[in-house]
């Protein structure tokens, strides 16, 4: 997603926890594509990491447009019935309250991006849509995985409350499922997209401008504007 941005003309921040994985990153964007994305620290899981992670950057922009929030951990399966409440809150912890501190520490960032360009874009799953997991075709597979798509539903509410929030501020806020998607939090399953499948789903949806403000608060699947 990082090097899509980047050969359009973007400038990007690679958020990560993992100070070696970052920076390895940011260094292969450069030496085998030639391309310029800057590397910060940022633990969800770590207020300090947060707010340092903001600092670092407010000290080289007066603004950021848009917010990607893709930070997530996937979850033990379990049945419903005899759930661990320990790991609903592990899952949480990332998956949204991690997620919802971070969103409010670079909120001053965001709304000092010109007026309809500012953008905050939340990574969610099918899992999350409480429509799919109440087809009686869903497969029971989605239930077991409950800590996580709990943890998903409870962004996707999350992303609608915020979108009306900032709607009369021209910031949109949305929800991109991108499917299946080949990587490490699923163990690189087959079958799944590639990363720059995944990532092309991803970016037309920030990669918008003030003709677009209608387009906010509203949840894609596979590129297909869905039911939350």
């Amino acid at each position: 997603f990082v090097r899509l941005l980047a050969e359009k003309g973007h400038k990007v921040y690679i958020g990560a926890r993992n100070a070696t994985a970052g920076k390895d990153a940011e260094e292969r964007l450069k030496n085998e594509f030639g391309l310029k994305a800057t590397f910060v620290q940022l633990d969800v899981n770590d207020s300090a990491s947060i707010q340092a992670a903001k600092e670092f950057i407010e000290r080289s922009e007066e603004h950021i447009d848009v917010l990607v929030n893709n930070a997530a951990v996937s979850c033990q399966y379990q049945d419903p019935s005899s759930s661990d409440a320990k790991e609903y809150a592990r899952v949480f912890n990332t998956n949204l309250f991690g997620l919802i501190e971070c969103t409010t520490v670079f909120m001053p960032l965001i709304r000092k991006a010109k007026p309809g360009y500012g953008a905050i874009l939340n990574v969610s799953s099918g899992l999350g849509s409480n429509s799919g997991q109440a087809s009686p075709q869903a497969p029971k597979a989605f239930h077991r995985a409950n800590a996580y798509s709990a943890s998903k539903a409870a962004l996707n509410s999350y992303t609608i409350a915020l979108a009306n929030d900032l709607r009369e501020e021209r910031i949109r806020v949305n929800c991109i499922c991108p499917g299946l998607v080949m990587t490490k939090i699923n163990g690189y399953m087959e079958g799944g997209k590639t990363p720059r499948e995944g990532a092309e789903l991803l970016a037309p949806w920030i990669l918008l401008g003030p003709k677009d403000d209608d387009k906010t608060c509203r949840y894609y699947s596979n590129g297909t504007l869905k039911n939350w």
